[in-house]
């Protein structure tokens, strides 16, 4: 069925589904669902839909089904791909006021809350319980879990706990024809045939709407340290984190790397920062280790760590956390670096990943090669060095004008996406496919894969209402 657009007479059915308050048609309230948080892509749509539970998801579902209108499911709608962003004609659908618990089992360490639970507070309902929900990123006072989990969000925890999708034992789905999927399971054993949660993460609403989940807890930690430490290169750093995980016995919580001019950004624009350190570095890592067995002397085996780093020439100079906000400036120094290459001009973003055996030559090659197709480029290089997913940022170079700069965006991003490909890389490591990405599933994916994505959508949406234009290329 080819798809239609939005009627007088649907929109009348589909506000009676979801009530007075359950929609509107205001252009002010409408904008801020209708551009994504770069300014990349804004979408157009006449009618937001904002239901309150799973029955009225599935009947809108059902009946933009039958006349072959698109449904476009959004969360915080603070994805960095254009991922939920609608198009003239089709529905928007903000998943906002499905924001309820709806069961925490304690003795289960499981949490079961709808789609449009903010990330902040699901961390703060787990925390209430004594208990940890792991998952953790900048925007967690804003995204919704629903898009969390349908992007598959990383974020800074991903080195000890995993992504989004590994924090999750079921899911309730609405399917493209309105059918719901109740697969809410509290199980950590369950093979009874295919793992069908995992259609859905990471789909970004493309084979299914997301409306609630269970998701996995975690005893919380009793202590906690933070170093921020200068080290002599990548490759140096890669060592340090082995050696921390082996002294700590895998307690290490975080790895991130920074570079020097990622810490000059923040410093030159984000006010009460400060650098750590009395002298500049080229290369930092921020490390975390976190402990749940009370009498642990977490901040001596610290040190033991950085001993032994320097010793073996890994670590240059390190600032041990003397308090939680220090090492709360720590974090903000880390957490800022988008926001400082925001305000600096112009910038070339590459969220990608390779195995972390390969990351130290990732940052070396990679920056070689923007030099060079950019001379004068400023590398703002930073990321989850712990798991291999690193941010290659690129800030147009002093002089050059904005424009100019972008311009070379395509030439740049294949360069730099051949690099990663060329080592077993992905083109995207943590913010999703999206419409920004699309073209390099087709590109850099085989021919194999891309044919299983295409069938896997055309079985469970075979209209393509769901999200169309987004991550399965044309």
């Amino acid at each position: 069925m080819a798809r239609s657009q939005l009627t007088e007479a649907l929109a009348a059915q589909l506000k009676a589904v979801v009530g007075p308050q359950g929609w509107s048609d205001d252009p002010q309230v409408l904008a801020p669902h209708l551009e994504d948080p770069r300014g990349t892509y804004r979408g157009t749509a006449s009618l937001l839909l904002r239901p309150a539970t799973t029955a009225e998801v599935a009947e809108v579902v059902r009946l933009c089904h039958v006349v072959g209108v698109a449904v476009v499911p959004q969360g915080g709608n603070t994805g960095l791909t254009g991922g939920g962003l609608p198009e003239a004609g089709e529905v928007l659908l903000s998943l906002g006021r499905m924001n309820r618990v709806r069961d925490l089992d304690v003795a289960n360490f499981t949490l079961t809350v709808e789609a449009g639970c903010v990330l902040a507070d699901v961390q703060a309902t787990a925390e209430e319980a004594g208990l940890l929900f792991p998952l953790s990123l900048a925007a967690e006072g804003s995204c919704q879990i629903g898009g969390n989990l349908a992007t598959n969000a990383g974020g800074t925890n991903v080195l000890r706990y995993g992504n989004a999708r590994e924090q999750v034992l079921g899911l309730e789905v609405v399917l493209a024809d309105g059918s719901v999927w109740d697969g809410l399971r509290r199980l950590r054993k369950d093979n009874t045939g295919y793992p069908l949660r995992e259609l859905f993460l990471a789909s970004e609403g493309t084979l299914g709407i997301i409306t609630a989940a269970v998701l996995k807890l975690y005893p919380r930690p009793r202590e906690m340290q933070v170093a921020f430490v200068a080290v002599s290169d990548p490759e140096a750093a890669l060592r340090l984190l082995r050696r921390a995980r082996e002294l700590s016995g895998d307690a290490v919580v975080t790895f991130e790397y920074l570079n020097r001019t990622s810490l000059e950004l923040v410093l030159a624009t984000i006010p009460d920062t400060r650098d750590p350190f009395d002298e500049p570095h080229t290369h930092y890592v921020l490390l975390e280790l976190a402990s749940g067995r009370p009498g642990d002397d977490l901040r001596g085996l610290v040190e033991l760590v950085l001993e032994e780093g320097f010793e073996a020439g890994e670590v240059i100079d390190a600032a041990l956390a003397a308090s939680e906000a220090q090492a709360a400036d720590f974090w903000r120094i880390r957490e800022s670096i988008p926001e400082a290459q925001k305000r600096t001009g112009a910038g070339i973003r590459h969220d990608v990943a390779v195995p972390v055996s390969r990351t130290h030559e990732l940052l070396a090659q990679g920056g070689a090669l923007a030099e060079r197709l950019v001379p004068g480029v400023r590398l703002v290089f930073f990321g989850h060095l712990g798991d291999g997913n690193i941010h290659l940022n690129l800030n147009q170079p002093p002089g050059m004008a904005a424009e100019a700069f972008l311009a070379l965006t395509e030439e740049v991003n294949h360069a730099v996406l051949d690099l990663v490909m060329g080592m077993d890389g992905s083109f995207s490591a943590e913010h999703g496919v999206g419409r920004l990405k699309r073209d390099e599933v087709a590109r850099y994916k085989s021919p194999v894969e891309v044919d299983l994505m295409r069938r896997l959508k055309q079985a469970l949406d075979p209209d393509g209402i769901l999200n169309p234009g987004k991550v399965v290329p044309d």
